[in-house]
């Protein structure tokens, strides 16, 4: 990735961000907070993705937020609309290459607990991988062993529940679990996944989280939940819904990580 590495250092222009976050739907308008905004297209990016779905911009911006560096991944890859697993894998070794050591990963979530509805926002503390991959196939050195035991690092989750409390919002946490996608899972799907321990369903953060930890990034995750899961109201679900409702929930886990990057609260 040094291609990569050396365009955003010079785009960069001396800013040393050490915290980078894939800002997932409903999060978009984030980068409009960003001052003294640099903004490279994805294009600009060798091994960057192409994401083709609505509301993933696929930029970078990078700046500040809140008064402190930052670089935001507008938009991302998912599993399902190439079948690679990896398709972040060049993303995140071009931030971890420019010095990121802290990644926060954001997405739209299905909620499969009925006291965690439409709006709200759930701290992942655990995931499940439903999806059947591992975007690190192929590794061919002995780094492919990755511990997940502390997928989701806890100091940086207890320090989100501080912000969360300091902005007043009320904060679920749980287990995510990955399906592949593109289609919504059905009702007995969702029933196994609330068996097996799941509190919100989705389809990406997981292969991230996995290949942020390959590179030795701390990670920190978050879902907006857009919906009640399969089966749970009888009505259908549609990409439509979670784009209208991603925005609610969006604005409130905005506010959380607003406080985290004001109150410099990464290393508490």
């Amino acid at each position: 990735m040094k291609e990569a590495i050396d365009v955003l250092v010079e785009r960069l222009d001396g800013l040393a961000p050490t915290t980078a976050l894939v800002l997932g739907s409903g999060l978009g308008g984030l980068v409009e907070e960003v001052e003294n905004a640099v903004r490279v297209p994805y294009a600009d990016l060798p091994g960057f993705p192409r994401s083709g779905v609505t509301g993933h911009a696929g930029e970078i911006v990078a700046g500040l937020f809140a008064g402190q560096p930052v670089i935001m991944l507008a938009g991302r890859a998912h599993y399902y609309e190439h079948g690679d697993a990896s398709a972040m894998r060049p993303a995140l070794e071009t931030l971890a290459g420019i010095g990121i050591t802290r990644l926060v990963l954001t997405n739209a979530a299905g909620s499969v607990d009925t006291e965690m509805l439409p709006g709200s926002i759930m701290l992942i503390e655990d995931h499940i991988n439903f999806a059947g991959t591992n975007p690190l196939f192929g590794e061919p050195t002995d780094r492919r062993f990755v511990g997940m035991t502390e997928a989701y690092d806890a100091r940086l989750r207890k320090a989100f529940e501080a912000a969360a409390g300091q902005a007043g919002i009320d904060l679920h946490k749980g287990v995510y679990m990955w399906f592949s996608g593109p289609s919504f899972e059905t009702p007995a799907e969702i029933r196994m996944a609330r068996i097996l321990g799941a509190n919100a369903v989705g389809m990406s953060t997981v292969p991230e989280a996995i290949i942020a930890r390959f590179l030795g990034l701390k990670v920190l995750a978050c879902s907006v939940v857009t919906n009640l899961a399969a089966g749970m109201t009888g009505l259908e679900l549609s990409h439509s819904d979670t784009k209208d409702m991603a925005p609610i929930g969006g604005a409130r886990l905005a506010a959380v990580l607003r406080e985290m990057f004001e109150k410099d609260m990464f290393d508490a």
